[in-house]
Parts: C-alpha cells; structure tokens; sequence
C-alpha cells in the first residue's frame, strides 16, 4: 500500500519535469530536410547463428536530401508514401569486396540494403537560427505550411534539443 501512495506523487513530479523541459516558440523562418540514404552493410562474426552483436561494415552509399518536400537533385525514386524522395540505389557489393573485409574465421553475412531517414528542421526567431533534430509528423507540417510560409508553433524537446511538434498557429485555436 505504501507504494501505492507514493505513485500519484511520483508521476506528478515527472509530468511537471517533463513540462518545464520544454518550450513552445512562433517562428516565420523554417525549413526541414529529410536526408534520405540507402547503405549496403554487411554482418560478419565468428558465428552469424548465435552472435549477439556482429561486427557490421557498410559498402556503397547514396543519399538525396529533400527539402520541403520538393524533389531533391539527382532524386529517381518518390515521392514514396511518406512523401520523400530517394537516390539511385547504390552498387551492391561484389563478392570480391565482402570478402575482403572477412577476417579469420569468421562467417559472412549476405548484403542487405539498408534504408534510413534523418529528419532535422532549422528555424530562426530574431536573429537567431537555430537546426535541430526532428521526427516525420514534423516535417511533413512543415511541408504543408511552408509554400504560404504560415506561421509555426513549435514544441521542442527536453532542454531544447529536437523539434518535437510543429503546429500552424490559425489552427491553434480551432
């Protein structure tokens, strides 16, 4: 029963630390990027079946940065369902080259091609411009807003570090 009392005022403490760690602004400037990367990576171990963590080696990249939500040079794939555009895929790996990174006794995985996505967003207030971190629902809000250039609420992240939500300030009290 004691820790049953202790909860209420525990889960009180962590909402007011989480609610004091981050800060709403308005901003006019902004702009997100989505960079967009297909990698070829390998795994190697001594055991592929029961190696916890395998030693991983990445071969060919290709990456296409999208901004806005507008086609990226050198884009050929997109807009996918998620609205972002991707690079030519890279060379796969031959056999010569994933072989040559083996060591001694070790077994070699097959090459897979990795996707991956690293959402960040710049905004300035003032004279200040500031490029964080950020998430998908993010950039696609800023997608939507940015050709008439509305106004963004942000919400950023713990001790500011990462845009966790972009919201059109019209639609704030709607």
């Amino acid at each position: 029963m004691q820790k049953l009392r202790f909860l209420p005022s525990l889960m009180t403490a962590l909402t007011a630390l989480t609610l004091s760690s981050c800060s709403n602004i308005i901003t006019e400037q902004y702009e997100a990027t989505a960079l967009t990367t297909y990698a070829w990576q390998v795994e190697y171990a001594n055991n592929l079946t029961n190696e916890r963590s395998p030693r991983v080696e990445t071969f060919a990249t290709a990456s296409a940065l999208n901004r806005n939500g507008l086609k990226p040079p050198g884009a050929v794939i997109g807009p996918d369902d998620r609205g972002l555009w991707w690079p030519t895929l890279p060379p796969r790996p031959s056999v010569d080259e994933v072989e040559g990174r083996k060591r001694l006794r070790e077994e070699v995985g097959k090459p897979e091609l990795q996707k991956t996505v690293k959402y960040q967003m710049s905004y300035g207030v003032g004279e200040q411009k500031r490029t964080l971190s950020t998430n998908h629902e993010v950039y696609r809000q800023v997608v939507k807003a940015y050709p008439s250039k509305t106004p963004l609420q942000l919400t950023l992240g713990v001790n500011d570090n990462s845009v966790e939500k972009a919201q059109r300030v019209d639609s704030i009290n709607k």
